[in-house]
């Protein structure tokens, strides 16, 4: 009972997946924006052939020399600053995050560690003491004495929004008060852990400069600072490799972890650091060894990932499309009262439903209704969040064009039909279409030259609350443009 699939009360049974669309076992195809998994695509030849090759051969652990652990080494941390020099291979997210910790808790021999609102990080029992969105679950209690919790770096929910002049700094600052605190009760701080942009948290994008002053807090405290790249790197975000980027060249974490992405649905995983913090967990005297971290068929497979990221020139495509999507969901803004606020980067976008823009009152029932509705409409997208009101799109790398205008073309229809059925006045007026223009950029504060690959789009004000839905209507379904 604690094990949970999509769409719970009309699971689909996938069969098959190709590039960004899965077939059910009635050979029903549908378009995928959610699985961030399949990076560069499902099923891709190329990704395939390289593990088949290496699998005819040889697999086996790490205590073995084999050229595939230094040639991926090498390549992996050509992507990152030159200090991000040492690897440690894993098999998933969670064991990287869990091995982070380890590092941090060693380097000064500190243990306490200060994470995000809504953060999730993992699913070991260390990662759920860190993780307030699991362990708030459990009540209010369940927070260890350990773990320290700032706000989220939100500027549409948060506790300093897009209009305060310094949002950055001031939810640096409050991690710095957490410090002080901490510290008056005689407690020491190991790390400070963070998404790059949150995702479970409800694909938030912190302000520029925020990292840059929680780090240096945090670092006069003689903690290191975890960037948490699992769910949202390797190009994803389209101008940089590294979410992290984001923040300006300036900022370079102390540890870097990565997952799902890195080995395109294959249970691989990674933790780079500095050669400083990865000598000081060598001095403990205890032996690091991982059965299946860096073994020939999983690096064989990393690097084949990465070699399609840079020939297919994914990366661009995160640019390309994910500034279309961000254009056409902005138009949805300007359009229906349930669209709050649209943010996003590349190909990570959120979707923020609201049943009053004003108020920002989170429209949790109108999300799921068309999360299952898109789903009739062979369209696979899921809402999260603390309030669960966020649509998020995290697709494959080579979602395009045509997918992202049938995508915001079948939430438009369905928006339209909620907002009839609810009595919500629909603004469609020819000047509110001009004003939006496709800007994709306003109220962005991302750095200089970042605009156009980011965009953060607040909700104008509506004052009409929204009842519950009618399912009296349905909307034709459209087929998916190959």
């Amino acid at each position: 009972p604690s094990c949970k699939v999509f769409f719970a009360k009309d699971p689909l049974k996938i069969v098959r997946a190709q590039g960004q669309y899965m077939f059910d076992e009635k050979g029903e195809k549908y378009l995928d924006c959610i699985n961030n998994v399949a990076h560069v695509g499902h099923s891709h030849p190329y990704v395939i052939k390289a593990a088949t090759k290496q699998m005819e051969l040889l697999n086996t652990n790490s205590r073995f020399l084999h050229d595939n652990l230094v040639q991926y080494a090498q390549r992996l941390t050509a992507t990152l600053p030159e200090k991000l020099s040492v690897c440690y291979f894993v098999n998933s997210g969670s064991e990287a995050n869990d091995l982070a910790l380890r590092l941090a808790r060693q380097y000064h021999g500190h243990q306490d560690v200060i994470t995000l609102e809504n953060a999730y990080h993992g699913h070991v029992t260390s990662l759920i003491d860190i993780s307030p969105y699991k362990f708030n679950q459990l009540g209010k209690d369940s927070k260890k004495e350990f773990v320290h919790v700032a706000p989220s770096p939100d500027i549409y929910r948060g506790k300093y929004r897009e209009d305060h002049p310094d949002p950055a700094s001031a939810y640096a600052e409050e991690v710095k008060k957490i410090i002080e605190e901490a510290q008056k009760n005689g407690r020491k701080i190991a790390a400070f852990i963070a998404e790059s942009m949150q995702s479970c948290g409800g694909q938030v994008i912190p302000p520029v400069g925020y990292f840059q002053k929680v780090a240096e807090y945090v670092r006069a405290a003689g903690g290191v600072f975890i960037a948490d790249e699992v769910q949202v790197g390797f190009g994803r975000v389209g101008k940089h490799f590294w979410a992290f980027q984001l923040q300006g060249e300036d900022f370079v974490p102390d540890i870097v972890t990565m997952g799902k992405p890195i080995g395109n649905g294959h249970p691989m995983s990674c933790v780079v650091t500095t050669r400083e913090i990865a000598e000081s967990f060598g001095a403990s005297g205890l032996e690091y060894f991982n059965t299946f971290g860096g073994n020939p068929v999983s690096c064989a497979i990393g690097l084949a990932v990465l070699e399609v990221i840079e020939k297919e020139d994914l990366q661009g495509n995160a640019t390309r499309v994910g500034n279309y999507l961000l254009e056409l969901l902005a138009e949805q803004k300007e359009k229906h009262p349930l669209v709050g606020d649209i943010r996003g980067v590349g190909l990570f976008v959120g979707v923020d439903l609201v049943k009053d823009q004003q108020k920002r009152t989170p429209a949790t029932a109108e999300a799921l209704h068309l999360i299952y509705k898109l789903k009739e409409h062979q369209i696979l997208l899921s809402a999260d969040g603390p309030h669960r009101n966020i649509l998020k799109f995290k697709p494959p790398m080579c979602f395009t064009t045509e997918d992202a205008k049938h995508v915001v073309e079948t939430i438009d229809a369905l928006l339209t039909e909620m907002e009839e059925a609810t009595g919500m006045k629909t603004e469609n007026n020819a000047s509110t279409n001009a004003q939006c223009k496709r800007k994709t950029t306003e109220g962005s504060s991302q750095p200089e030259g970042a605009s156009d690959s980011v965009g953060h789009m607040n909700g104008a004000a509506c004052r009409q609350e929204n009842g519950l839905y009618s399912k009296k209507r349905s909307v034709p379904s459209k087929r998916i443009r190959t």
